[in-house]
């Protein structure tokens, strides 16, 4: 069976993520993929969450609060500032991150995801990303701003050195409206 884009994204890190991981969780937005990765990493793990807007942030920690749980740090921040909030002993120690771009969902529509804080975020996480550790960008890129972050992601990761990272690029064609796909940055041991 095909797996759908969340279904697959969340598959992506499951097969590369283990107990005990710290992973991030670069656009938190209403807590979904926050709470899967703290049930991923279990009580032993840590997930770091960021989100520019307070809403995301307030969204996240009610879901964290109604499950119970406490393996969760939210980070109001720019996912950019990403280093910020990363300390020498996470390098080569992140086991995953996932970034859903484009903008909160039942939210202002006019603050998204842009090119030049995500490819910031998404190198400094390559830089502590351990060993057969993965990356997975949700791309949303049907609103205004969106095809320029595809277009500018697209080009960047194309361009990672094949020695270091398996690429991928995982969508549907034949869905209307611009439909989500996943690009996927898996660190070779």
């Amino acid at each position: 069976m095909i797996k759908g884009i969340i279904n697959y994204s969340h598959h992506l890190l499951e097969c590369c993520v283990t107990k005990g991981d710290t992973v991030i969780d670069a656009t938190c937005g209403n807590g979904h993929d926050t709470l899967f990765l703290s049930e991923l990493v279990g009580p032993e793990g840590h997930v770091i969450s960021f989100d520019i807007q307070q809403q995301a942030i307030v969204n996240t920690q009610k879901k964290m609060t109604e499950h119970n749980i406490h393996n969760v740090e939210l980070v109001h921040d720019n996912h950019a500032h990403v280093a910020n909030h990363l300390t020498a002993a996470h390098m080569n120690g992140i086991g995953g991150a996932i970034f859903n771009l484009g903008y909160l969902p039942g939210s202002d529509k006019s603050i998204i995801t842009n090119a030049s804080s995500t490819l910031i975020s998404l190198d400094t996480i390559l830089g502590f990303l351990k060993p057969k550790g993965v990356i997975v960008l949700v791309v949303y890129y049907g609103h205004d701003g969106g095809r320029s972050e595809k277009d500018a992601l697209l080009k960047h990761v194309i361009q990672l050195d094949q020695k270091k990272y398996n690429v991928l690029k995982y969508g549907f064609i034949n869905q209307k409206n611009n439909p989500p796909f996943i690009i996927a940055v898996q660190r070779k041991s």
